[in-house]
């Protein structure tokens, strides 16, 4: 088994947000391979946002994106916090799921959540927002959206 050293945790550390023993586990079971650990943390953090799925989400934020004038989106995104519905995180997902509405236009949450995201063609946005709650650790939620053009 290779040697995993702080300065390979502290990095795949900072690009996930996982926690120091789960980045340590992941680097182990991965040979020290960081592609490979980060698909690890990707599958503990769905199930760990899995389990946090019955939590109340009584906080949140909505979120707008207007292009030119000419199109509107909006999404209502809940937490469980206030503190984390104010974070740069949640923040930035928010803006990035307007944005993708004004875009692709879904019809409704479920079908937004189906679609893959714009920035990246490989991840869903339910991936999108499983991330980010295992990242925060809390439960998060797209709980309605809204889009809005001239013909």
């Amino acid at each position: 088994m290779s040697k995993i050293s702080l300065k390979d945790i502290k990095k795949l550390r900072d690009e996930t947000g996982a926690g120091l023993m789960e980045v340590r586990v992941a680097l182990e079971e991965a040979g020290g391979k960081a592609k490979k650990a980060k698909e690890i943390l990707k599958k503990l953090g769905v199930k760990k946002a899995a389990k946090r799925g019955d939590k109340a989400t009584d906080e949140g934020f909505i979120f707008t994106y207007v292009h030119q004038g000419r199109i509107g989106a909006m999404v209502k995104l809940l937490c469980e916090t206030d503190f984390v519905a104010r974070s740069s995180q949640f923040q930035k997902l928010g803006a990035e799921l307007a944005l993708q509405i004004a875009s692709m236009e879904p019809k409704n949450v479920e079908a937004l959540l189906k679609q893959e995201y714009i920035r990246d063609n490989k991840t869903k946005i339910a991936d999108l927002v499983a991330a980010a709650a295992a990242k925060l650790k809390e439960n998060i939620k797209v709980d309605d959206i809204a889009r809005l053009a001239l013909k």
